[in-house]
C-alpha cells in the first residue's frame, strides 16, 4: 500500500485523444454555462465563414432541430475525405476527433490564407462535448457521412450515394452531463449571425428554427430568418445608428496592405457615447487589441491634422483629445490577416503588432482623402468634436469639484450615507434605496457592520441625454459618485472602489422600475467596467408577505403565494376576492373574514385538509417603506435568505441599442419598441 502523500510517475494522468476536453471543458470553451452551450454553435459556424472568407462558399444555414439538435450546413468545398498520411485515417475523422488538426496553420499551400481557427481544436471540441455528432461532406459528387458519440467514431466513414451539391454539414447534440442548460437562444444566435453577415460582405446565412417549444414569442421570433447584406460593415454601422441622430452617411474604406487587409467603417450620432468594436478575421476581439489601438491614435491624429489645416484650430490651441474625437462614434474595424495571434482559445483580443501600422496607414491615407473630398461633412464632424472638447472642459471643472467634495467630506455624506464600520471594501456593500422612507427602514434593518445605505430623493437624472458636466450638476448622481469612491471620467480609479457589492434596491413598481433603470443608464454608460466585474446587483424585495398564525410565509411572485394557498388548502380558483388586501388594518381584517369564510367553503369542497393556525392575511407591498425593518432584513438584506440578480452584460452590442432606444432623445424608436412588446407585458402594476 502506498505511503500517504507519496508522488510517483504512477499518479502522472496522462488523457489521450478528446478526454482533455471533457476533463476541462472550461479550458475550451471558457463555461459549461449558456454562454459555453453557445460557443459549440459559433465554433462550427466560423469554420464555415472560413470558407467563405476564402472565397468558396456562400450560403449558410444553420437549423436548430426539434430533437435538440443544431446543424450547420455550407456550400463550401467541404471537409477532405482522403487518408491522411500520417494517420492513415480519413481526413473528416482526423479533424474531428484530433486537436490541433485543421488546415488553419499558415504556410501558402495551407488550406486557408486567412481564418478565425487558430488552433485547429474547434470541431474536435464540438465533437468531444455532443453526446452524439454527424458530419456530412458533400464533395467529388459523393456523400460522405461518419458518427460519433462524444468524441469518438461510432463507426467508419461510408458513403452515401451521389451528391448534387458541394459542402459539408454538421450536426451536432450537445451532452446534458457536460452542460447546465440545454436551451439555445434564438435572440442570441440571430444577434452572432446578423453580425457575421455584416462582416462578410455577399453572404447569405438563413437561420431555421424547428424546436417546438421555444421561450421567445412567436411574433417576435419568427422560424425562419435570413441575412444578406451587400453593404457589408457600412451597413452594420447604419444598422447600430438605426435608432440615433446621425452625422451624415457612414464612412466607408478598405485596403490590402503588407500586413493583411484592413476595413474600416465609421459614423458620427449626436450622443455622447462611443461604440467602436473590432473583429479580426470576422472573430469579435472584445477587448481590442493592436489593430483597435492603431485606429484610435490615426483618429484623433488625422482629425487634429485636418482642423488645423482648414484652420479651425489656432496655433495657440490644445490639440483635440483621444475622448474628444470619439464622442458619440460609431466605428467597426475589420482586418484579416494571414496568422492571427489571438489571447486564448476565445480570442477576445488581437496580439499582432504589426496590425497597428497597418490601420494607422489605412485610416490616416483614407481618411484625409475623405476629408477632402467632403468639406462639409467634414466640418460637421470637426464641430461634434469641438463640441464635446467644451464639454469635456466643462465636465473637468465639475468633477473635480466633487472629487474635491468627497475628499473634504471624507467621502462620506452626513444625513444622506449611512456608512458601515467596516473599511474592508471587499467584505462591504451598498444599497441604492428609492426615498426617505425605504432608507429609514434600510438603515434600522441592516447590518452595521458591512452594509452601508443611501437613500436616493426622487429620480435621477437620465444621463442618456446629458454630458457628464450636466450630470455631474445633479446632486443624486453627485453623491452616489462620492459614495463609490472610484471619481469618473479620466481619473476613474476602480482600485478605490469602496463596496463590493452595489445593490440597487426599489420598489416593485412602475416608479422603481424607472428609478432602477436610469441607475443601471448611469453604471452602463460611465461605470461599464463595475458591471464587467460583477459588482452591481439588483435587490428582489416580496411582493407579498402571507401569515396565518405565527407561520408567516414571503412570496415573489403570483406562482409562489399561488403555492403557499395550495399547501394550506386554499384553492386558486377563490383568490380574487382574498386579493384585494391593503396595507391598513381595515383591509386585513376584511381579508381575514375573506379568507376565513373561504376556508370553510375548501373543506366543504373536500380540498385538501388545511393545517391548523386559523385566519390567513395576505399583505401586498407597493413599496419597501411598507416592510418594517426586521421584515427588509429577512426577506431583502439578510445575506443567508436573500435572493439577487447580478447584472452582466453578455451582448454590449444589444444593450446599446436597448439604453438609447428606451432612454434617447429620439422619440419614434421608443414608440416602435412600446408598440412591438406591449402584449407581452405581464402584471403591469401602474
Amino acid at each position: 500500500m502506498a505511503a500517504a502523500g507519496k508522488y510517483t510517475a504512477e499518479q502522472i494522468q496522462v488523457l489521450e485523444g478528446l478526454e482533455p476536453v471533457r476533463k476541462r471543458p472550461g479550458m475550451y470553451i471558457g463555461s459549461t454555462d449558456v454562454r459555453g452551450l453557445h460557443h459549440l454553435v459559433w465554433e462550427i459556424v466560423d469554420n464555415a465563414i472560413d470558407e467563405a472568407m476564402a472565397g468558396h462558399c456562400d450560403h449558410i444555414t444553420v437549423m436548430l432541430q426539434a430533437d435538440g439538435g443544431v446543424s450547420v450546413e455550407d456550400n463550401g468545398r467541404g471537409i477532405p475525405v482522403d487518408l491522411h498520411p500520417t494517420t492513415k485515417r480519413p481526413a473528416l475523422e482526423v479533424v474531428l476527433t484530433t486537436l490541433h488538426a485543421g488546415g488553419k496553420f499558415g504556410g501558402d499551400d495551407s488550406g486557408y490564407k486567412v481564418s478565425g481557427g487558430l488552433h485547429g481544436v474547434g470541431s474536435s471540441v464540438v465533437n468531444a462535448l455532443s453526446k452524439k455528432m454527424r458530419a456530412e461532406v458533400f464533395r467529388d459528387g459523393k456523400i460522405y457521412m461518419q458518427e460519433y458519440a462524444r468524441g469518438k467514431p461510432v463507426a467508419d466513414m461510408k458513403t452515401m450515394g451521389k451528391a448534387t451539391k458541394h459542402g459539408t454539414k454538421i450536426t451536432f447534440y450537445p451532452d446534458d452531463t457536460i452542460f447546465d442548460t440545454m436551451e439555445f437562444s434564438i435572440d442570441a444566435i440571430l444577434t452572432r449571425l446578423r453580425q457575421q453577415a455584416y462582416l462578410t460582405r455577399g453572404i447569405t446565412i438563413a437561420v431555421l428554427d424547428e424546436r417546438e417549444k421555444r421561450p421567445e414569442e412567436d411574433k417576435l421570433f419568427p422560424r425562419l430568418y435570413r441575412f444578406h447584406f451587400e453593404g457589408g460593415i457600412a451597413s452594420y454601422v447604419a444598422h447600430l445608428n438605426e435608432s440615433k441622430e446621425r452625422i451624415g452617411e457612414p464612412i466607408h474604406f478598405e485596403k490590402e496592405q503588407p500586413e493583411g487587409f484592413v476595413e474600416v467603417a465609421l459614423q458620427y450620432t449626436q450622443t455622447f457615447q462611443e461604440h467602436v468594436a473590432s473583429f479580426a478575421n470576422n472573430i469579435h476581439t472584445i477587448e481590442g487589441g493592436h489593430h483597435m489601438t492603431g485606429f484610435k491614435s490615426a483618429l484623433t491624429r488625422t482629425i487634429n491634422a485636418y482642423a488645423r489645416s482648414q484652420s479651425i484650430l489656432k496655433e495657440k490651441d490644445e490639440n483635440l483629445t483621444a475622448d474628444d474625437v470619439r464622442e458619440g462614434l460609431t466605428a467597426v474595424i475589420s482586418v484579416r490577416l494571414k496568422d492571427p495571434q489571438f489571447e486564448g482559445q476565445t480570442k477576445s483580443k488581437l496580439g499582432n503588432a504589426e496590425m497597428k501600422t497597418a490601420v494607422e496607414t489605412v485610416v490616416n491615407e483614407k481618411l484625409s482623402q475623405y476629408f477632402e473630398e467632403h468639406p462639409s461633412e467634414g466640418k460637421d464632424i470637426i464641430a461634434k468634436c469641438f463640441l464635446a472638447a467644451r464639454a469635456r472642459l466643462a465636465a473637468r471643472a465639475a468633477r473635480d469639484s466633487v472629487i474635491r467634495k468627497g475628499a473634504l467630506e471624507g467621502m462620506t455624506l452626513p444625513g444622506k450615507l449611512a456608512d458601515c464600520s467596516s473599511r474592508d471594501p471587499s467584505q462591504c456593500e451598498i444599497f441604492i434605496v428609492e426615498g426617505d422612507s425605504a432608507g429609514g427602514s434600510a438603515k434600522q434593518g441592516r447590518n452595521r457592520e458591512f452594509q452601508a445605505i443611501l437613500p436616493l430623493r426622487g429620480k435621477i437624472l437620465n444621463v442618456e441625454q446629458a454630458r457628464l458636466d450636466k450630470m455631474l450638476g445633479n446632486n443624486e448622481i453627485k453623491s452616489l459618485i462620492i459614495a463609490l469612491g472610484i471619481g469618473i471620467g479620466d481619473v476613474k480609479d476602480l482600485t478605490k472602489l469602496r463596496y463590493d457589492r452595489i445593490v440597487i434596491m426599489t420598489d416593485a413598481d412602475v416608479d422603481g422600475a424607472h428609478i432602477r433603470t436610469l441607475l443601471l443608464t448611469l453604471f452602463f454608460r460611465y461605470f461599464p467596467e463595475l458591471i464587467d466585474t460583477g459588482h452591481i446587483y439588483i435587490a428582489q424585495p416580496p411582493l407579498y408577505k402571507i401569515a396565518r398564525g405565527k407561520d408567516i410565509r414571503y412570496a415573489y411572485t403570483d406562482e409562489q403565494k399561488f403555492n403557499v394557498l395550495k399547501e394550506w388548502g386554499i384553492g386558486e380558483q377563490d383568490l380574487e376576492e382574498t386579493e384585494e388586501v391593503a396595507a391598513d388594518t381595515e383591509g386585513m381584517q376584511e381579508a381575514e373574514e375573506n379568507f376565513d369564510s373561504l376556508t370553510k367553503e375548501t373543506k366543504k369542497s373536500k380540498a385538501p385538509e388545511p393545517k391548523k393556525g386559523g385566519k390567513v392575511n395576505i399583505q401586498r407591498y407597493k413599496g419597501l417603506g411598507e416592510m418594517n425593518p426586521d421584515q427588509l432584513w429577512d426577506t431583502t438584506m439578510d445575506p443567508e435568505n436573500r435572493a439577487m440578480l447580478r447584472v452582466t452584460n453578455d451582448d454590449a452590442e444589444k444593450a446599446d441599442l436597448a439604453f438609447t432606444t428606451l432612454m434617447g432623445p429620439e422619440v419614434a424608436p421608443r414608440r416602435k419598441f412600446i408598440q412591438t412588446h406591449a402584449k407581452g407585458v405581464k402584471n403591469l402594476d401602474v
